[in-house]
């Protein structure tokens, strides 16, 4: 059976999630009804399986991005932006009946909520923000009952608030220096009195995870002295950090108990992720093998310690919300998040490949080969570049079932992890910083010829795409490297590195320097590294995708793309989506952006 486009895209996507405190009931965020909302449902299935979930927001133009329950039960915290220029305002949700009331109304403000925001005793939220600089970031506790909030971190830096002590007096926060280095604090919340914690030289990753209930100490992500992300505790009395777990893979993410017997944490395998779990009070590990294979998020224990909530997003199977118990080990899934009718024996699994680049680096990557292909036929295959470029290809249902549809048209799919992606050790992260446009550009260059050496792949029918730092890279292939194009597709990706570094957020604007290059000091060579210099070069069409409120990437670098192209009589098309930013929220316009991608390749790569 042949499916549509909108059948393999036909899908809710699932975000953030909160048990609430009797651990009863889960709230998440869900595009379900078009656009980002917060939805809660009941945890215990009923009598003909998951109970039917509850709404509690209702935007349309305007998008939650994270929620956070109470810890008296009474309502729900999240933040919202609007029409994506990612200035975000915060909300209180009562947890009985829905609805946002906001808390704060400063549409040139942007506010952020991270960990766990509400004290202990529910009366306070502690949240970060840029309204005194926009490019600082303070930390701020504000009582829920008197209104304004109160800083308490205020010294020209880039902090998050990230959780409270369990006594309610103290603040875990994070100083973000760059991707590559950070640093913790304890900040006393009466006085600003800050305890570092994390005094280093050089760049070392420092990740804030949860206190240990007894306020003894904190659990944290690290790379000091490694390669990958080991699991930690800092104990506060004696200053010591210890090691807890050190496999050599990441670990993504950690939780524990709030009676402080069970810790959680997830590793992440070559972009597959494996939950652990061990009790403190025994020391017995526990895996979970009823999970099924995939990319697992947004990790929670339920606050009386019998449950883990999850997100689980498999390359066949789009998000969605599961529970585990931990006594058992059985998986029960909540939400129903593929509503399109194609079923999974319709899809393909990747197969994990590397191939060699110019200088012998092996570079990972996701290989997709279409189903059916006859004794000597040849297909199309497109080169996908995630974006980042400090992130990760992963195994997941991409783009809202993009992969999959092309994969259902004979087009195959190579989605590469070049230099500077993350979950192959902090070296191969760092390879990116001032070389955008350098020996990535290989890295891709040998994508191409490891598809050209494939007996089943066309080497005339070759496509390439990816959104920001991805968009970039297809610009970059189409202007320096265009004998291997056949069609192109590039969505909020910079096109000139000095336009773009001077037009990025004002707190970006300290990083730019060690992670891009300076737009005065470095503009001979962000000049040379620039698609737009090389812009006489393109032959493959090229669609182009932006959101005109994109406060990373901003309009002007797809606009300068475009004309210029047009100047030149090339074939381009150009969408511009006034109500969405860097990327999309709302579902008719991720549709629209999905669906004219797959148009524009299958247009010009398919016979």
């Amino acid at each position: 059976m042949r499916y549509t486009f909108e059948q393999f895209a036909a899908v809710r996507n699932y975000g953030s999630l909160t048990f609430s405190p009797d651990g009863q009931w889960v709230a998440y965020t869900t595009n379900a009804s078009g656009q980002f909302n917060v939805w809660k449902q009941p945890v215990a299935p009923g009598p003909d399986g998951p109970q039917m979930p509850v709404q509690l927001t209702a935007l349309t133009d305007d998008a939650t991005r994270q929620v956070f329950w109470s810890p008296d039960g009474s309502r729900l915290l999240t933040m919202a932006d609007h029409h994506g220029t990612e200035n975000f305002q915060l909300y209180s949700i009562p947890a009985e009946d829905g609805w946002l009331y906001p808390l704060t109304d400063a549409p040139a403000v942007r506010h952020e909520l991270e960990g766990s925001p509400f004290s202990p005793d529910g009366k306070q939220i502690a949240y970060s923000s840029n309204e005194r600089n926009p490019a600082d970031f303070d930390v701020f506790v504000r009582d829920l009952d008197q209104g304004e909030g109160r800083a308490v971190v205020t010294d020209g830096a880039y902090y998050n608030a990230i959780n409270w002590s369990p006594d309610g007096r103290a603040l875990l926060v994070m100083k973000l220096n760059s991707n590559t280095d950070q640093d913790l604090y304890v900040v006393d919340v009466a006085s600003g009195e800050k305890r570092h914690l994390t005094q280093h030289e050089g760049e070392i990753k420092f990740f804030p995870g949860p206190w240990r209930p007894d306020g003894g100490g904190i659990y944290l992500l690290t790379d000091r002295d490694r390669e990958y992300l080991g699991l930690a505790f800092y104990d506060l009395a004696s200053g010591d950090l210890s090691w807890v777990e050190t496999p050599d893979w990441d670990v993504q993410d950690v939780d524990i108990s709030k009676d402080g017997r069970y810790l959680v944490w997830l590793v992440n395998e070559e972009g597959w992720s494996r939950l652990h779990l061990r009790d403190l009070t025994t020391g017995e590990a526990k895996t979970f093998p009823d999970l099924p294979p995939g990319v697992y998020s947004a990790m929670r224990i339920s606050p009386d310690g019998s449950r883990i909530g999850l997100t689980i997003n498999r390359s066949v199977r789009p998000s969605t919300v599961c529970v585990v118990d931990i006594a058992t080990g059985a998986v029960q899934r909540l939400t129903q998040s593929f509503l399109g009718g194609v079923p999974e024996s319709a899809m393909i699994e990747p197969e994990l490949i590397r191939y060699r680049s110019a200088d012998g680096r092996e570079i990972p990557a996701f290989l997709y080969r279409p189903h059916g292909l006859a004794d000597g036929e040849r297909a199309p295959v497109v080169l996908s570049v995630h974006g980042g470029p400090e992130a990760q290809e992963l195994p997941t249902y991409s783009y809202s079932g993009l992969y999959q549809y092309l994969l259902s048209r004979g087009i195959g799919v190579l989605a590469t992890n070049i230099r500077g992606s993350t979950g192959y050790g902090k070296t191969y992260q760092k390879l990116i910083h001032r070389d955008w446009g350098g020996a990535e550009l290989r890295d891709m260059e040998h994508a191409a010829l490891y598809l050209r050496s494939l007996p089943w792949v066309d080497p005339d029918r070759l496509g390439v795409f990816g959104g920001s730092f991805g968009g970039f890279a297809t610009l970059s292939c189409v202007t320096r490297l265009p004998d291997y194009w056949a069609a192109a597709v590039d969505i909020v990706g910079p096109s000139n590195l000095i336009t773009f570094a001077k037009a990025v957020p004002p707190a970006w604007k300290r990083m730019m320097k060690q992670w891009v290059g300076d737009p005065d000091e470095d503009a001979d060579l962000l000049r040379e590294r620039s698609p737009i210099t090389y812009v006489d070069n393109v032959r493959a069409p090229l669609l182009v995708i932006q959101g005109a409120n994109d406060p990373r990437v901003v309009k002007p670098e797809s606009d300068q793309m475009v004309e210029r192209l047009r100047e030149l009589g090339r074939t381009v098309e150009y969408m511009v989506f006034e109500d969405e930013g860097h990327g999309f929220t709302k579902t008719a316009n991720m549709m629209k952006a999905w669906k004219a991608t797959a148009d524009w390749l299958e247009k010009h790569l398919a016979k």
